[in-house]
Parts: C-alpha cells; structure tokens; sequence
C-alpha cells in the first residue's frame, strides 16, 4: 500500500482550538465512537466534505498532517470497494490524540459555487 506523505483532517472550528490549546485533540463523537481518528488522502477530501460537512454550522479547516509522524498507529482501511482511508488508531490501537506537532499547515475552508476551497484544493 502506497503510503502518502501527507494526509488531511477536516477539523471543526472546535476541534482546530483544541489543537492549539491542547498540543493534540481526540477528535469528534465519530473518531471517539469508532476508537480512530478519521483522516483522508487529498483527492478523498472534497468528497468527504461533500458527503459530511455540507451542512456544517461552524467554520471548518483542512489540516495537512505529516503521515510519517503518526508511524505505525496510521493504518488505511478499505471503506468500499473503491476507497480505503487513512485511520490513526496510535500505537497497538490505543486511540492516541492526534498530536499537533503531525499538522504541517492549516487553512480555513470557504464554500463557493457547491465546493469547499483551500490552496490544498486546487
């Protein structure tokens, strides 16, 4: 499995002061429920912001993390037939924060004409 250096969190306005304020953040009642911290590949990221956040109350950001940092407690799972996600279970699954020192970059997310847009989303 091809290993991507970089793999995005769509992160709430919530969640993204967490980070800031926390050094890490354990992520939404999704990552919580499901022991993972849900994260995508750049070309899965408009299409899960399509599928999960277009009804989205508050400001959200895409994070760029860098995948070598979370070693071996990142796992990519097959979703369907099609897709499969990167997962950061932490190390032996304990379900880790996801540490701030792994996010390279964040930037705020603006929806124009039906599609969310960032300088990740070209």
């Amino acid at each position: 499995m091809v290993n991507e250096d970089f793999i995005y969190r769509i992160s709430t306005d919530q969640e993204w002061e967490e980070f800031q304020k926390n050094g890490s953040s354990s992520g939404g009642e999704l990552d919580k429920s499901t022991g993972c911290y849900h994260l995508s590949k750049l070309d899965q990221v408009q299409m899960t912001l399509q599928n999960f956040f277009l009804n989205a109350k508050e400001d959200l950001y895409l994070l760029q993390v860098d995948s070598k940092k979370l070693g071996d407690g990142l796992i990519y799972e097959a979703v369907d037939d099609v897709n499969s996600f990167p997962h950061f279970y932490g190390p032996d699954k304990t379900f880790l924060p996801l540490p701030l020192d792994s996010v390279v970059k964040a930037e705020k997310l603006t929806f124009i004409n039906g599609n969310f847009k960032c300088s990740f989303l070209t």
